[in-house]
């Protein structure tokens, strides 16, 4: 029998479509460097360098079942009890009704945009925003709308008029992350008012990212969507172990609403994707009633404080720079003296050496959604051990004055 001749396949336009990562798209230059012996400080990606607490690596170690079989859709029970435990404690009220445990916080937000909108809906998220909602509204089949803010003032919410104009009959919902990733702001109370009077108003539902919480210095506190009166059937929030408990592998995030409608769709959801990681689930569990915790949590937000603190003092070093002082999560915009933050951070990798080390930066191009802005930004991540981000800002200030020069 001859050979057949095949046409070819082609790749979904979906796919080809797909928005690259802008936080891990430059890791190739990273891994050439690392290959040619260059010790490579990452401040691109919010990787957590602290240890995972024992207690949460106790439940998985010691875990006592012979067959690994699939939990709940929705969670397992008794995790559903401890997180519903954790949340009071947080001051949200909930009913182990009102919880889902995903698999992360990104199937939490997936899941928050196929719920509450439709193919070809809107929705309005403050810019710079987290990247993977950009991946989150092309599965959805959603349109973000961009809600301007400024470094100049550190990326306060416009004023609600403003925000206003941009509703149109498509739009569906405005999502908050509250501390924010990537610009560290935690949202005044005043800032919190306005969106629930727009949500009300426009009948829209409120999605809140909260996975940072915890991570909020000083006085300033964030106002949990769930908290906020008049709006019980309208917020959704979205939530994750990951960075509170140093535990991004585990993969566990929760979605939670007082909509019985919402949480009726969203187990629907998880039902097509059988179930949450078990593994993490029963770490999660032994923590949340281990005598460590929330003492825990605080030694571990103070550490990150402490971390902010510094990594400005060396910012503060450089000239040219332009950077307001984080309220809570653990990044920073920082405005460069270049044209192209992106052919910048690319040429740290590529040609700048230090005593065979470098810094790897993330282009804040890629959070915004409005071509051209943040073109001069970078986002810094403050993950990393106090000494080693004294070393970034040193090779950030030397990497600079060789690229002006």
């Amino acid at each position: 029998m001859g050979d057949k001749m095949h046409n070819p396949v082609n790749i979904s336009a979906r796919a080809l479509s797909f928005p690259e990562s802008p936080i891990r798209k430059l890791n190739p230059l990273a891994d050439r460097a690392k290959d040619e012996g260059v010790k490579v400080y990452h401040v691109n990606i919010g990787q957590p360098d602290i240890a995972t607490p024992d207690e949460f690596m106790n439940g998985i170690r010691e875990a006592d079942f012979d067959v690994l079989s699939y939990s709940p859709s929705k969670g397992i029970k008794k995790v559903l009890e401890s997180l519903v435990g954790y949340y009071s404690d947080q001051g949200i009220k909930l009913g182990s009704g009102d919880l889902m445990i995903t698999t992360g916080g990104s199937e939490a937000g997936l899941f928050a945009f196929y719920t509450a909108l439709d193919q070809g809906a809107e929705i309005l998220i403050p810019e710079p925003f987290y990247t993977n909602y950009r991946g989150f509204a092309q599965m959805a089949g959603v349109d973000i709308i961009p809600i301007p803010t400024e470094r100049a003032n550190n990326f306060a919410l416009p004023d609600g008029e403003e925000i206003e104009d941009l509703i149109t009959e498509e739009t569906g919902a405005l999502l908050l992350t509250n501390p924010s990733n990537p610009t560290g702001r935690i949202y005044s109370e005043k800032e919190i008012n306005t969106v629930r009077n727009l949500v009300t108003k426009n009948d829209l539902f409120l999605i809140s990212d909260e996975v940072y919480r915890e991570f909020a210095y000083g006085d300033t506190r964030p106002v949990s969507a769930l908290n906020l009166e008049g709006i019980e059937d309208r917020a959704i929030m979205i939530d994750s172990i990951s960075k509170r408990l140093s535990g991004c592998g585990a993969r566990i995030g929760t979605l939670a609403s007082r909509n019985e409608e919402v949480m009726n769709a969203t187990l629907k959801l998880g039902q097509s994707r059988l179930s949450p990681p078990t593994m993490g689930q029963l770490g999660l569990a032994r923590f949340l009633n281990s005598p460590t915790y929330p003492s825990e949590i605080d030694r571990m937000i103070d550490r990150y404080e402490k971390r902010r603190d510094t990594l400005l003092e060396g910012l503060d070093r450089i000239d040219g720079l332009s950077f307001g002082k984080p309220d809570g999560a653990f990044y920073l915009m920082v405005s460069l003296p270049v044209e192209d933050a992106e052919t910048f951070v690319r040429w740290m990798l590529t040609d700048f050496r230090d005593e065979g080390e470098t810094a790897m930066m993330a282009p804040g191009e890629g959070f915004y959604n409005t071509p051209g802005k943040g073109k001069d930004q970078i986002r810094l991540s403050y993950v990393l051990n106090r000494e080693d981000l004294e070393r970034v800002t040193e090779l950030m200030g030397k990497g600079l004055a060789q690229y002006e020069g």
